[in-house]
């Protein structure tokens, strides 16, 4: 009797020790500001601050992209490994994976499961659909894991958020579409991937804006999936059934959206478009023909803004659970070669690829040079 006492004490005591473990493993809410306030800023002036307890690095870290097809996706798992192979960061990693999942939802969830599971120390999700991620989001704070969502972000304060203001770029071409067409008119949509956050928050900033305006539109919306090959043959089918449009604005795949027009002899309309090259060097080669554009975007290096914030976490650091990432934004009559668009680079690359105010910037050449595939 007595050695089962002191067999259901022990056993008491390490279930004990390992609650209280948990609970030491999480985020506590905490006061501003950030601990790095030039990079690491909060979204909005009551957006709340975390702090994880310190980890023993070196860290081991994953990150679980969606869908992979499209030119910006494929440069984010690029710009991933490019950040992770500078010397100071590679430093603080014993282990850098990288996995992704395709447009599968359930995927996606199990491998963000999987990792949470095999105690890696922090995930990094670009999230198919925001609204899915409810069990393994409670179950990284259980874990006492860092769960950080970029670009397509996650509804919760239990993880945390970096993003430009995706609905804010809806607006933006919204507001100068509606400056170049003064009394309204026919205009193309092309969006990007159904179902995920940035799609449908650049849609709806999009609509509104157009609809507070008080002038008349006509908006035909196709789907593009931000990739050039894709986007070209909606636009190129858009054209053959409705005609002419008047102004274009296309989420990615802008480059083929282009070419669409001009394999159409569509005359050329003012377009707001995303930061891609291949578009920047049509708006600079056709704008005295009536490409007017305005390129503006946020490239795939918020990913290592994403790296930056889980290796702050883990360092115990206070951060806003919503960072928000400033736009890279220029117009037809302000492109310089070699400056803000490079005519001797891939069409294939995203240009606003840098974040000044966090230390980070990458050329074509550095981050083409990384493999795409998981590892």
């Amino acid at each position: 009797m007595l050695s089962g006492i002191h067999v259901l004490r022990a056993a008491t005591t390490a279930a004990l020790a390992l609650c209280t473990s948990a609970a030491f493993a999480q985020a506590s809410i905490v006061s501003g500001p950030s601990s790095d306030p030039t990079c690491l800023v909060p979204w909005k002036s009551d957006t709340k601050f975390v702090k994880y307890p310190k980890k023993n690095g070196p860290y081991r870290i994953a990150l679980v992209n969606g869908y992979i097809a499209n030119t910006w996706r494929i440069q984010m798992i690029k710009t991933a490994k490019a950040y992770t192979a500078q010397p100071d960061v590679a430093a603080k990693l014993k282990e850098f994976k990288v996995v992704s999942t395709g447009e599968d939802v359930p995927a996606q969830i199990s491998a963000v499961n999987n990792f949470i599971d095999a105690g890696y120390d922090a995930v990094i999700v670009d999230a198919q659909n925001p609204s899915s991620f409810g069990p393994a989001i409670r179950r990284a704070k259980k874990a006492g894991v860092v769960l950080i969502a970029f670009d397509n972000t996650l509804d919760s304060e239990d993880a945390i958020n970096v993003n430009v203001d995706q609905y804010g770029l809806g607006v933006l071409w919204a507001k100068w579409l509606a400056g170049h067409l003064s009394t309204g008119g026919k205009v193309l949509e092309v969006r990007g991937v159904a179902g995920t956050s940035v799609d449908t928050d650049r849609h709806n900033g999009f609509m509104k804006t157009l609809d507070d305006t008080g002038k008349k539109w006509n908006v035909v919306q196709v789907y593009g999936k931000w990739d050039d090959g894709v986007a070209q043959k909606a636009v190129a089918d858009a054209i053959a059934v409705q005609g002419h449009f008047d102004g274009i604005s296309a989420q990615g795949g802008d480059t083929g959206v282009v070419r669409a027009m001009i394999d159409a002899k569509h005359p050329f309309v003012p377009f707001g478009g995303e930061t891609e090259n291949g578009f920047r060097k049509f708006c600079a080669q056709y704008g005295s023909q009536g490409l007017k554009c305005t390129s503006a975007g946020t490239g795939p290096a918020q990913v290592a803004v994403a790296i930056k914030t889980a290796l702050a976490a883990l360092d115990g650091q206070t951060i806003p659970v919503a960072i928000k990432l400033p736009l890279d934004v220029t117009d037809d009559s302000k492109l310089k070669a070699n400056v803000n668009y490079f005519p001797n680079d891939s069409d294939n690359f995203f240009v606003g690829n840098s974040f000044p105010t966090c230390g980070i910037n990458f050329s074509a050449q550095e981050i083409m040079k990384q493999s795409q595939g998981n590892q």
